[in-house]
């Protein structure tokens, strides 16, 4: 079976050799974004990050729960799908979202989640989780820019929102 494969020409428009299926876009797409983000001083509008993350993760069949690491500039470092759960909800370990942290020697983090069902609206338990994070990272001075709810269609910043 050939692998397709995306070529970007010098204009820097891409162009698929081989059959794709539709996942096959998304996930090239969700990286060659990752790729542009990576590539900037810094991030500045929650817009872009919104819009990388819904790539990323809005596909998903399920929760997918994960993290933008970042540098004390706002540099992306990583972008880490951190726990995968069901069709309403994942579990999330602030113990294993600090190794991480730590691991990426990361100084500040952007959490996000999809929302399979569509609905972009922060649960409690959403709110909570973000709370518990914040006050974990806190202890090893990683600070929580922002946690994200992301579908197909929509997304909700919570440090929009004022919750953060």
């Amino acid at each position: 079976m050939d692998i397709p494969t995306f070529v970007k020409n010098e204009q820097g428009l891409y162009h698929v050799q081989g059959c794709v299926k539709p996942e096959e876009i998304v996930s090239t797409a969700a990286t060659i974004l990752l790729d542009e983000l990576t590539g900037r001083e810094t991030l500045t509008t929650p817009t872009d990050v919104a819009l990388f993350l819904q790539m990323a993760l809005a596909q998903e069949k399920n929760e997918v729960f994960a993290a933008i690491f970042l540098n004390n500039k706002h540099k992306v470092l990583s972008f880490e799908p951190l726990f995968n759960g069901t069709i309403d909800g994942a579990a999330v370990y602030p113990r294993v979202v600090v190794q991480q942290a730590l691991a990426c020697n990361a100084a500040a983090v952007i959490f996000a989640h999809n929302h399979p069902s569509g609905c972009c609206e922060p649960s409690q338990a959403d709110r909570t989780i973000t709370t518990r994070l914040k006050d974990a990272l806190a202890l090893i001075d990683v600070r929580v820019l922002d946690h994200f709810v992301v579908s197909r269609s929509e997304w909700v910043s919570l440090a929009q929102r004022g919750w953060l």
